[in-house]
């Protein structure tokens, strides 16, 4: 089970780390023997995680910002001189109504969700030698799959479903160069993202009733599919997508 799904001597990206899905993610990566930089704004937050869990190095990282991602890619390579797994996790959402969102609202949603992963994937590729293998993985969402109006909002619907897209394409040209890319689609989790979403009767009520387990996502629930595709327990996968809601979009 170490062979298949143990990090040891290897090295990788969370971004959006500080807190909810990414922070679980940077958090299980390094205990399966990662060398974790964990990236976001908020260094406060990581540095008390990287306190928690010494593998984890704290990288303070804007993703919109050009500058930061080609920081936070050159500081892993300068100090571990590689990248074995890059798990784009960083994400807003937008607004629930279409209407309600301006053109640079709707643009700002994508510079975060999928311009941001876009360049530090193709950035980090760069960097990656011939002959040597690596694993990105991209964080989706339900709502880049299927309408889930009244929640979701068009611009976060649109970015996660280039996602999607941008998963498929990139693990077609890179394939060959042992660089995989999938992707996870995760539910509804009570994260900082779905803010209101469970303590709200209606709302909480909403997710029960249309999810086969009849609950959301727990803490901890979506880390094994991240590690799976992380490992080399998945060597023979790429170009996927890894659905873990509980049943949602089965329905």
């Amino acid at each position: 089970m170490d062979t298949m799904f143990g990090l040891s001597n290897r090295v990788a990206i969370v971004t959006g780390a500080s807190s909810g899905l990414g922070l679980g993610f940077a958090r299980t990566l390094a205990t399966a023997g990662a060398t974790v930089y964990a990236a976001a704004r908020r260094l406060d937050r990581l540095e008390a995680l990287a306190a928690e869990v010494p593998s984890i190095v704290p990288v303070q990282c804007d993703v919109t910002v050009d500058s930061d991602r080609r920081a936070l890619v050159d500081r892993c390579f300068e100090q571990s001189g590689r990248l074995d797994v890059l798990v784009n996790n960083a994400g807003k959402p937008g607004l629930p109504n279409a209407e309600d969102e301006t053109l640079d609202g709707f643009q700002s949603i994508l510079d975060v969700n999928l311009v941001a992963g876009f360049h530090l994937a193709t950035y980090a590729a760069g960097k990656i030698p011939p002959g040597a293998t690596a694993s990105f993985v991209n964080i989706s969402s339900v709502i880049g799959l299927v309408s889930t109006a009244p929640i979701g909002g068009a611009s976060y619907a649109a970015s996660k479903a280039g996602t999607l897209g941008l998963t498929r394409e990139l693990a077609g040209q890179w394939g060959r160069r042992g660089i995989r890319v999938n992707a996870v689609v995760p539910g509804w989790f009570d994260t900082e993202m779905t803010d209101g979403l469970f303590t709200n009767d209606k709302s909480a009520g909403w997710v029960r009733r249309n999810t086969m387990l009849g609950r959301g996502g727990a803490d901890g629930e979506i880390d094994g599919a991240v590690l799976f595709l992380a490992s080399d327990a998945s060597s023979y996968m790429t170009g996927q997508t890894l659905i873990v809601d509980g049943g949602w979009t089965a329905r």
